[in-house]
């Protein structure tokens, strides 16, 4: 999955790597699993119930684009699983990251996945939610990871948290 809508966004969706769904269909969260759309629906960020299995649609990616929302990875290699990927591919993306937000000012980040943010940015001590130091112009939360692979998260928990970053973020918009 490529980068999204990423020079208009104010908030950037930053997850760990594609899965093989999202890479053949070049979509984020395509996964039938994963919980990320249900969550940003639960937490009335979309309008709607994303379906992304097939890839995002015209009015999808539109929708998301007026939302303010763009999309990317810490890492651009897919995997079956985010544990795959080493220490210095995060480390990698972590600087491309930064790369990045220099370049789009975002107003703020929402990382998905502790576990990477603590070693794509060496804070190994770095902790859920909103991180004392900001990437570039942007404000960090970290958020749970919504693969179904992370038993510990449900709809309702990333939903909360979603609709935290977003509202933090958007303001009144």
């Amino acid at each position: 999955m490529h980068d999204r809508n990423l020079a208009d966004a104010r908030l950037w969706v930053v997850g760990i790597n594609p899965g093989g769904r999202s890479e053949a269909v070049d979509a984020p969260f395509a996964h039938p699993g994963n919980r990320f759309w249900p969550a940003m629906y639960a937490a009335g960020i979309t309008p709607y119930l994303v379906d992304a299995r097939n890839g995002l649609s015209v009015e999808d990616s539109d929708m998301l684009a007026a939302q303010g929302i763009g999309f990317t990875n810490l890492a651009d290699r897919f995997t079956a699983k985010a544990s795959e990927l080493s220490d210095d591919e995060l480390r990698h993306g972590g600087e491309a990251l930064v790369r990045k937000v220099e370049q789009f000012q975002p107003a703020g980040l929402m990382v998905a996945g502790i576990g990477a943010f603590r070693i794509a940015f060496r804070r190994p001590r770095a902790s859920r939610g909103l991180q004392p130091d900001p990437i570039g112009s942007a404000e960090v939360w970290v958020v749970g990871n919504p693969s179904g692979l992370n038993a510990h998260e449900t709809v309702d928990s990333l939903a909360a948290s979603y609709r935290e970053v977003y509202e933090a973020v958007m303001g009144d918009d």
